[in-house]
């Protein structure tokens, strides 16, 4: 079968879209992990919140530094404002708390609670059921998240979260 050159690809065809592809793939990949988090009393965005914070807690080799708020939402490349209620809802929860830092009053320190860092070994079951449930092979998903970083590395380095 013929493919077609790149001059007749129309460029603004929606299928063409990088954008719309990655749109599309968000909201399916949410999907496989809404039922998934759901027995956790996670949402998405909170399991992120999570993981950054496990992250933290094992490279700080439980030394008991806090992340702030800024950290995380450095990390997870949000901004504070959005941020906050999600951390509200986990200390709600009490998977985490929130601290105001006796040296700087406008900064919050958050650390995860007992149940918290219990937490992280049932979700230990999430990466697999999640590669489980697309069945794509594991490598193709590395190979994904890699791209994936390099693009959004290059949108940063272009300005894109500017504000």
């Amino acid at each position: 079968m013929p493919t077609k050159a790149a001059d007749d690809v129309d460029q603004l065809a929606l299928e063409q879209q990088v954008c719309f592809a990655l749109a599309v793939t968000n909201r399916a990949v949410l999907a496989v992990y809404r039922p998934l988090l759901e027995p956790l009393g996670l949402t998405h965005p909170q399991y992120l919140v999570m993981l950054a914070l496990w992250d933290h807690q094992r490279a700080a080799d439980a030394d008991g530094t806090p992340l702030s708020v800024k950290q995380i939402a450095s990390a997870l490349q949000l901004d504070s404002a959005t941020l906050s209620p999600m951390l509200k809802r986990l200390d709600a929860l009490g998977l985490i708390t929130r601290t105001r830092s006796v040296a700087d009053e406008r900064s919050t320190h958050i650390e995860l609670t007992d149940a918290g860092t219990a937490l992280r070994h049932e979700a230990l079951a999430i990466p697999p059921a999640v590669v489980a449930r697309l069945g794509v092979e594991l490598a193709e998903l590395e190979e994904l998240r890699r791209v994936l970083t390099r693009v959004n590395s290059a949108a940063i380095a272009a300005g894109a979260l500017d504000a």
